[in-house]
């Protein structure tokens, strides 16, 4: 008798989001800045360094009666840019959705520059443009290429 592979299953959700084809690795990171850590009382499943055909290897996050925000999927987007978001209603995904990382960034990444204006106390947005060089702060000139999960707020 062949041994065959055992098969990782996770029970569907009758309503709320499932977030597929994460980075390998960066569910946790998900989940951080989603703001949901263990003290909640959201219903998760987490599937991390998963096979899949199309990358090798991801994560999937299900969020039971929750969908996301367009701020949530576009920090989302900072970490997992080939993420998907699903929103499931009566156990039927009722759109599906990839993430694209917006050319601008209003109030999502914290300013690593400490006498930027974003981290006083104005009642300003950080604002940051996606370039190839990296995020660029459109108040102090800085530009954040490195950790960039530890800067999300």
């Amino acid at each position: 008798m062949k041994d065959e592979p055992r098969v990782l299953q996770i029970s569907p959700i009758r309503n709320g989001t499932v977030i597929d084809h994460i980075t390998a690795g960066e569910a946790l990171n998900v989940l951080k800045i989603l703001g949901i850590t263990g003290t909640t009382d959201e219903c998760l499943s987490i599937a991390t360094n998963v096979a899949s055909e199309k990358s090798g290897r991801k994560d999937v996050v299900k969020i039971s009666d929750r969908e996301l925000c367009t701020e949530e999927v576009d920090r989302i987007a900072l970490i997992a840019p080939q993420a998907t978001i699903n929103i499931i209603r009566d156990y039927l995904v009722c759109e599906k959705m990839g993430v694209e990382i917006p050319r601008v960034l209003l109030g999502v990444v914290r300013c690593p520059n400490r006498g930027c204006i974003s981290n006083t106390n104005e009642p300003i947005k950080s604002r940051f443009e996606v370039t190839k060089r990296g995020l660029h702060c459109l108040y102090c000139d800085w530009y954040l290429k490195d950790d960039i999960p530890g800067h999300i707020i």
